[in-house]
């Protein structure tokens, strides 16, 4: 029995064999060599992924998405009209823009939140190469980690790394834009004419920090944005190294 199966094995394997080459007896050689590298095309596609490819496409998913998010957010109302990210009074002078809206100073609450978000908009244009100094520090030992994570893992762990650096090297970018702006100026403004009011707690929250915070923040919503993009859309994979990298035929086991 065993004999025979092997056998029948022998004699399908040979059919099989002789139907591939029959054909190509015919082929001429530039058919011959078409069909060679094609066969060689597609084992190399098939190979899985090494740690410096994941890494390596990570990074460069990363860049494409911080690319992308800068532009969005550095856009004219690329704050300002996005609800997901726009900067509103800092939660801890809420009462202050409600008392003075109350008082018929609406006009110079509107001003300012404009110029909060105009600040933001202008600073995000100068946060690409922030970002992109962070990407490269990322270490290759978590690569596959950050592959097979949630939608936005590469997000995550790139900001659970890079906030502080990155809280530091744009807080001044941010105080520059807000003084350009005329943010800084308004923000006076409001303290000092909410400060006048009688029997009331005086105030003055750090704007710059706050707007820093808040920046980050939302340009880290917007990369998470085109992360999940990259990762969910095939159409999203710009180059063949982000195909291979986010085709999950190619990862190990």
């Amino acid at each position: 029995m065993k004999y025979k199966i092997f056998t029948n094995f022998t004699v399908a394997t040979s059919t099989l064999v002789l139907s591939v080459m029959l054909p190509l007896q015919s082929c001429t050689d530039a058919q011959m060599k078409q069909f060679t590298q094609s066969a060689g095309s597609v084992l190399a596609t098939n190979t899985l992924l090494t740690n410096g490819e994941a890494i390596k496409g990570l990074r460069e998913a990363l860049s494409v998405g911080i690319k992308n998010a800068s532009g969005f957010a550095s856009a004219a109302d690329g704050f300002f009209k996005n609800a997901a990210i726009k900067l509103l009074f800092p939660p801890e002078a809420q009462n202050i823009e409600t008392k003075l809206r109350s008082l018929g100073f609406g006009n110079m609450c509107d001003k300012f939140v404009e110029s909060l978000n105009r600040g933001a908009e202008k600073a995000s244009a100068s946060s690409i190469d922030v970002f992109t100094r962070a990407i490269m520090e990322m270490s290759i030992a978590d690569g596959f980690n950050i592959l097979k994570g949630y939608n936005d893992a590469a997000t995550e762990y790139l900001k659970s790394k890079t906030t502080s650096q990155l809280t530091t090297n744009f807080k001044p970018i941010i105080q520059t834009s807000l003084d350009q702006v005329n943010a800084t100026k308004y923000w006076s403004d409001i303290v000092n004419t909410y400060n006048k009011i009688p029997f009331i707690t005086k105030m003055n929250p750090d704007l710059a920090g706050y707007a820093t915070d808040k920046a980050i923040g939302g340009l880290f919503h917007l990369v998470s944005t085109e992360e999940k993009k990259i990762r969910e859309n095939p159409t999203a994979r710009v180059n063949d190294l982000l195909k291979r990298v986010f085709d999950k035929s190619n990862w190990p086991k």
